[in-house]
């Protein structure tokens, strides 16, 4: 197999994965703001509010650009709702050998259906954090 033929053989994987990823209602990316550099191997858990309980729908952890590109279960459509993001930063700190304040954080949104995408975006510190609506 040429080389030209790898090359594209590895184009059309990371496009499909790109693909699959836009096709996905829900992401989110841990920035260390320490380091100013992503946060891989950080263990994220997505629930939904049902009535007054809380249902896992799937977890995932960062790569290495510190991001979950498809993190709502694939095949689904967003519902319009109340959702927690749990970013699992006590064991990445740990992992680390980094104490922290924040053993989990938990970030809790509604979705109204009216967008496509969300994006929940993490600045991360050991004493501190910040979240926004990303894009």
């Amino acid at each position: 197999m040429s080389l030209k033929h790898v090359l594209a053989g590895a184009m059309m994987a990371g496009v499909s994965t790109l693909t699959l990823a836009a096709g996905n209602p829900l992401s989110v990316h841990v920035l260390n703001l320490e380091s100013g550099l992503p946060s891989p191997d950080v263990k994220v858990v997505l629930e939904q509010k049902q009535g007054d309980d809380w249902v896992e729908l799937n977890s995932a952890v960062t790569n290495e650009q510190g991001r979950i590109t498809a993190l709502y279960p694939a095949g689904r459509e967003l519902e319009k709702g109340t959702y927690k993001v749990t970013f699992e930063t006590g064991d990445w700190f740990e992992q680390h050998d980094t104490e922290t304040f924040f053993p989990e954080i938990p970030v809790i949104f509604s979705a109204d259906g009216e967008l496509d995408h969300y994006h929940v975006p993490l600045l991360l510190s050991p004493y501190g954090f910040s979240t926004y609506r990303g894009n």
